[in-house]
């Protein structure tokens, strides 16, 4: 597969920049680290049950809560959007790069990335890389400079490429 699409001219990101966001982005995951551990000495409260690893159906009750859940799934049941479609507005829309980044999401995905840990499972490191080619093409087609996505987009690419060492996918050093 191909690396990320180059930042129309303008758009790249300084070298130093990229450096700086590395750093931070450091300086989150050893603090994040340190709760973890903090935490993971920690009992959970009685009543909370973890579902069991490979359980998919009650991982999504867990995470989306069980009315959630159980509304989607009664309404995929009942074939009520077979004639016209899947209805997004009643069960949320995925979260598509299009649609997060218009919604200040970049914190979660950033979140998530900082959550990650190292050395990455081969389907976190495809699905990471998908990340930073998916911010490089919505980059690359018409995104104005002014745009507050460009950051937020450059961030995602120089995260992947610089922090967790998928160089073919950085930008390049301007």
């Amino acid at each position: 597969l191909l690396g990320c699409q180059p930042a129309p001219e303008g758009y790249s990101p300084s070298l130093q920049w990229q450096q700086q966001q590395v750093a931070q982005f450091s300086v989150v995951r050893q603090s994040l680290n340190k709760h973890r551990s903090h935490w993971r000495l920690q009992p959970l409260d009685n009543n909370v049950t973890m579902p069991n690893i490979e359980d998919e159906e009650n991982w999504k009750k867990f995470c989306l809560g069980e009315r959630l859940c159980c509304d989607i799934a009664s309404a995929v049941a009942s074939g009520e959007n077979e004639s016209s479609g899947i209805n997004y507005v009643k069960i949320g829309f995925p979260p598509l790069l299009s649609i997060v980044s218009r919604m200040s999401q970049g914190r979660w995905l950033y979140a998530l990335l900082a959550c990650l840990e190292k050395p990455l499972l081969p389907e976190a490191h495809s699905l990471i890389r998908q990340l930073a080619r998916r911010c490089s093409e919505v980059r690359a087609t018409g995104v104005k400079w002014e745009d507050e996505r460009v950051s937020a987009l450059n961030l995602m690419i120089c995260l992947v490429g610089r922090y967790f060492d998928q160089r073919d996918l950085a930008d390049d050093e301007s």
